[in-house]
């Protein structure tokens, strides 16, 4: 069946996600809003991966306990997991209004879960390395971009109910769930610019600093293989994902089925691989494995030290100093207070 067959439906039908129970003569897959049906393979593969770094991530978090990062990020896998179990159901009857709607509202916000993971490493690198070169206290870093993050949440949450509860039926309310969800996107976009910029300018600024004095503190750090592959997994991840943002800004952007919304082939590089990517180095790269000063042990462990050492918490503004002493406040020795965990 062509387009043009459209044109030959019975008087006052049209095929929508509450006529049509499956695909038929009269109920085209060329009608669905994706305007096909996804391809199985692709879809169990993208299903498996995301299930399987969600239980790597949740697994290493336990056993590292980096608490707040293996929750955000194993969070979003398993949501981008329950995504494309939807589409194995659509490619399975593309009618299936059930499975559309899972799809839309998982795969919508699962990187936005992702990206709380990114967002929660800064500081704590901050802090690590060398707080003074930050332009900016470490625990503001987090204190802004999480809040900022959910917001995004938030917003494309309820642009994906709304039009998960239109599907095809009601136009208009699909319009404002889209444009809600373009909302959310767009904040993303300038969320994640944001942190980008932010997190670019203090690694210059660090790199420029251990240039010009090998021996000042955080050298040994910076040197870290480890770490520094550590780095290199965030920088991957952070790129993929605002390749996914950028690209579902075009997406949405003509409206739900427009030609870019049913081109799967785009969809599963741009957006399907580029969150997988970023999910596979956050899992494979997670800081319990490449930056144990993140886990929950090192922290205690630094705490002790700061308490011994008489140290003050690095995070109240960028260097501060080690009282009666002068010198400055080592973020090893004054990482964190008592009773803060891994924190946000």
């Amino acid at each position: 069946m062509t387009d043009t067959d459209l044109t030959t439906l019975p008087p006052n039908f049209y095929p929508t996600y509450e006529t049509c129970p499956s695909i038929s003569p009269l109920c085209p897959v060329k009608a669905t809003t994706l305007g096909y049906s996804p391809n199985l393979p692709v879809n169990v593969f993208l299903a498996v991966g995301f299930g399987l770094f969600g239980i790597i991530t949740l697994l290493t978090g336990l056993w590292k306990k980096t608490w707040g990062f293996s929750t955000t990020v194993a969070a979003g896998c398993i949501l981008e997991c329950v995504g494309y179990i939807g589409r194995v159901l659509l490619s399975e009857n593309a009618w299936n209004a059930d499975a559309f709607k899972m799809q839309i509202v998982a795969i919508v916000l699962g990187p936005t879960l992702v990206c709380v993971g990114l967002y929660l490493t800064l500081r704590h690198i901050v802090i690590s390395l060398n707080p003074e070169m930050s332009r900016i206290a470490p625990r503001l870093y987090p204190i802004f971009f999480v809040p900022a993050d959910v917001s995004c949440l938030v917003i494309q949450a309820i642009g994906g109910g709304v039009a998960a509860a239109a599907g095809r039926d009601n136009y208009d309310i699909l319009k404002h769930g889209n444009r809600i969800i373009m909302a959310g996107i767009v904040l993303q976009v300038l969320v994640l610019g944001a942190f980008g910029g932010l997190a670019g300018d203090y690694l210059v600024r660090v790199r420029k600093g251990f240039k010009q004095n090998p021996g000042m503190e955080g050298s040994a750090l910076w040197k870290d293989g480890k770490f520094r592959g550590f780095l290199w997994a965030m920088g991957g991840a952070y790129a993929a994902l605002l390749i996914r943002c950028v690209y579902r800004i075009a997406e949405m952007a003509g409206g739900w089925g427009n030609h870019i919304m049913q081109h799967e082939s785009s969809f599963v590089v741009l957006e399907s691989f580029m969150v997988l990517i970023a999910c596979g180095l956050l899992a494979c790269a997670a800081p319990g494995l490449l930056f144990p000063e993140m886990s929950h042990d090192q922290r205690v462990k630094n705490m002790g030290k700061g308490r011994q050492q008489g140290g003050v918490d690095v995070e109240s503004g960028a260097g501060e100093k080690t009282a009666g002493t002068g010198a400055s406040a080592s973020p090893s020795d004054t990482e964190r207070r008592p009773g803060t965990g891994e924190g946000i």
